[in-house]
């Protein structure tokens, strides 16, 4: 049986943290392991944890949970410790805020997987406000046959979205560089490397991610813009992606 490795990073998150560990906690699949990478936290966020801790093995549900807590250097850097600590088949972040959409995500994730492990498992998202209730599906939705090249035409996966293959991950460590555009980078590399080493990404065909929309990137919205062109023009080049933003600019006056 396939393992999923799901990472939460947190950072005094005690408003938002509950829902996103109650969802994993209800999860019928038993093959989860949690890691929560805390970056020291003050406010109640440990506690929580540990009382998160103390349900999960109350339940015995087959889940392992391992938190650490200690200062990093922003998100990004959280995440690669992250995957410096991610084992199993797939990883997958879930930050706190975001949450699995039923009891049986990763249950319908593990079965949708065949003999050929596919490099990237990707799905649909639900975008919920601060308090989890749902505010509307993604707008931009995966396509059936996703490639690096897809991303031209926007980050098509949300993040919280895409299950990616544990060895590619790992290979892949998140670009610090960037404050709030490493992880459309990281999604892109570990695309291009399935592409160069012929392994399939395979669409669930699924909502399988609730996000939050008040994250950092939306707080920093135009500081994510241009880091996500620095992104664009390290992948796609300079002249397609200054030509491809020409039309984005163009289609909006077009739908206004």
């Amino acid at each position: 049986m396939m393992t999923i490795t799901y990472i939460t990073i947190t950072y005094n998150a005690e408003a938002v943290l509950r829902r996103t560990l109650d969802s994993v906690l209800c999860q019928d699949y038993p093959h989860i392991r949690h890691l929560i990478v805390d970056g020291a936290s003050t406010d109640a966020t440990l506690a929580i944890v540990e009382d998160y801790i103390s349900r999960s093995n109350a339940a015995e549900n087959g889940h392992e949970v391992l938190v650490t807590s200690e200062p990093d250097n922003g998100i990004y850097d959280a995440m690669n410790k992250g995957l410096r600590s991610a084992t199993g088949d797939y990883v997958c972040f879930l930050n706190a805020g975001d949450f699995l959409p039923s009891d049986d995500t990763a249950s319908y994730i593990a079965g949708s997987v065949g003999d050929l492990l596919p490099a990237v498992l990707y799905g649909d998202t639900d975008i919920v406000d601060n308090e989890g209730k749902f505010l509307q599906h993604r707008r931009l939705a995966p396509p059936d046959n996703l490639t690096w090249k897809s991303f031209r035409q926007g980050m098509l996966v949300c993040h919280q979205a895409f299950y990616a293959r544990v060895d590619f991950a790992v290979q892949n460590p998140y670009d610090i560089a960037f404050r709030y555009s490493a992880d459309v980078d990281w999604c892109i590399r570990i695309m291009r490397q399935a592409a160069d080493e012929n392994v399939p990404l395979m669409n669930l065909h699924r909502v399988v991610a609730c996000y939050t929309k008040e994250g950092q990137t939306t707080k920093n919205h135009q500081a994510s813009l241009r880091e996500r062109y620095l992104v664009m023009q390290r992948h796609y080049g300079v002249v397609q992606t200054f030509l491809l933003h020409c039309w984005f600019v163009v289609r909006a006056v077009i739908r206004h």
